[in-house]
């Protein structure tokens, strides 16, 4: 994947987390879906009180794709961390991860990152190695 939609793609998940919604933890973390058709879906952290209820940035974009009938995915850029602070290790849940394997293969590319220059990519394997499926990728 070439390096210039790489940034896009963590500069679009750096805007999405200025719509976090975070008052309980005030981790801040935004993400950007990759569309295989180009579109790009993005998302926010958004807590509840009731933090069963809260949701991750990454499933947001997923669902935000997903509900508009976009359902294959070529790379996700992650980014987060405390109130204006960017960390450079910012990887999705366990629950993320699960969700994403849901619709992409294991060569789906995840980026972790802590600018549009400082970050590190990692496939879908990578990260979740043995997930549960009913597809074969």
């Amino acid at each position: 994947m070439d390096a210039s939609i790489l940034k896009t793609l963590i500069e679009e998940a750096i805007a999405a987390r200025r719509s976090s919604y975070s008052p309980y933890s005030g981790f801040k973390v935004g993400a950007a879906l990759l569309a295989q058709n180009g579109d790009t879906f993005t998302g926010c952290n958004i807590e509840i009180s009731g933090h069963t209820a809260t949701c991750c940035a990454e499933r947001t974009a997923i669902f935000k794709a997903v509900s508009q009938g976009i359902t294959s995915f070529t790379a996700i850029a992650v980014v987060g961390g405390p109130g204006d602070a960017l960390i450079d290790s910012c990887f999705p849940c366990g629950v993320c991860r699960q969700a994403l394997a849901e619709f992409c293969g294991e060569d789906f590319i995840v980026i972790v990152a802590e600018s549009a220059d400082k970050w590190r990519k990692f496939s879908l394997n990578d990260l979740l190695p043995h997930r549960f499926s009913e597809k074969k990728s």
